[in-house]
């Protein structure tokens, strides 16, 4: 671990209003259903909830009507990993190239090429929004959109396309402080003061996709292959691999295998719960750790996003769609002709 890096003089960028790129009136159109692969769920301000998927755009939904959101309506890139929103009631989208605000009415894109240097630094804001980003993270402060660059990242060693300060998730936690999970410098956190990362136990050896903190202040990381990680304010421990959750289905799913976990979230109870890409669900009540897989009745074992909406019920997102669970078994969700 190293702590109490200095975060003055780093690189900066900004994108504002002037220099965005205005997009076309979004319309969208309707449609009977939610397609497949869905990364990020989230439930706005209006009680409209967003689904963003893999390739395929963005929806809507609004208690009786679906709509799709696509690049030929404004969006950037059809590519959604990230759904947030402002103090204006913008809903902003990460995308897998670039990043949009939508108004509700039309698409706004902020990009690379539409920047200019500022002499500002890192910091944080309590209403900031920030998102992933190579070598570093942008960061919207409620006027500008800048990009911000890690220390050291300009001497990461990149080769083939890859560099290992990419980031692949970004959490606020009760505190103020943000969290990044990179591409292999494993978890950073960021105080508003200085940086503290996280690579012991093999963190630092693969991307971290998911970052979570719990009823009791714990932190946990999804690995990609090494499963599970938790710090306790004190040690870090790969949780899948010393804390075994002692039940026979998990151990034999992670039997010659490396697991990834890609979203991590909890119940109104507590229990944890995990989506991984190739071994399914689990739900962890402190004790025993309880697997759904196909076998269980679900139509894949691929789960990206699991979210906590306004009444506390859980969302899906996987491979096959959108699914919610009623405490005994999963349902696909459907639209209501």
């Amino acid at each position: 671990m190293t702590v109490l890096i200095s975060c003055n003089g780093q690189h900066q960028k900004a994108f504002n209003d002037k220099t965005a790129l205005a997009q076309s009136t979004a319309i969208g159109h309707r449609i009977p259903e939610i397609g497949k692969n869905i990364r990020c769920i989230f439930q706005d301000s209006k009680n409209n909830y967003w689904y963003g998927s893999d390739g395929d755009g963005v929806y809507r939904y609004d208690g009786k009507n679906l709509v799709l959101f696509t690049d030929k309506d404004g969006l950037c890139h059809n590519q959604v990993l990230s759904i947030q929103e402002d103090q204006l009631g913008n809903i902003w989208f990460g995308t897998g190239n670039g990043i949009s605000r939508f108004d509700g009415h039309t698409f706004t894109t902020f990009t690379k090429q539409s920047n200019s240097n500022i002499d500002q630094g890192w910091t944080i804001g309590a209403d900031d929004l920030w998102f992933a980003a190579e070598n570093g993270v942008y960061r919207y402060d409620g006027h500008v959109l800048n990009y911000l660059q890690f220390p050291n990242a300009n001497d990461s060693g990149r080769s083939n396309a890859i560099n290992p300060y990419d980031i692949y998730c970004v959490y606020k936690d009760r505190k103020g402080n943000i969290w990044f999970g990179t591409e292999s410098k494993g978890v950073c956190r960021y105080d508003g003061k200085s940086f503290t990362w996280f690579t012991e136990k093999g963190l630092g050896s693969a991307a971290v996709r998911s970052i979570f903190e719990d009823k009791d202040g714990n932190f946990w990381f999804g690995h990609s292959g090494f499963g599970l990680f938790r710090y306790d304010g004190k040690n870090l421990a790969n949780f899948t691999k010393e804390n075994g959750p002692g039940n026979a289905d998990f151990v034999n799913a992670l039997k010659d295998k490396t697991v990834s976990v890609l979203a991590i979230n909890d119940d109104e109870d507590g229990n944890m719960w995990i989506g991984t890409y190739d071994t399914g669900l689990w739900r962890y009540d402190g004790q025993k750790t309880t697997g759904y897989t196909i076998k269980d009745g679900l139509p894949g074992n691929a789960f990206f996003a699991i979210y906590k909406d306004k009444k506390g019920e859980l969302w899906f997102g996987s491979g096959e769609g959108v699914f919610k669970f009623n405490g005994q078994y999963f349902s696909k969700f459907e639209i209501a002709s």
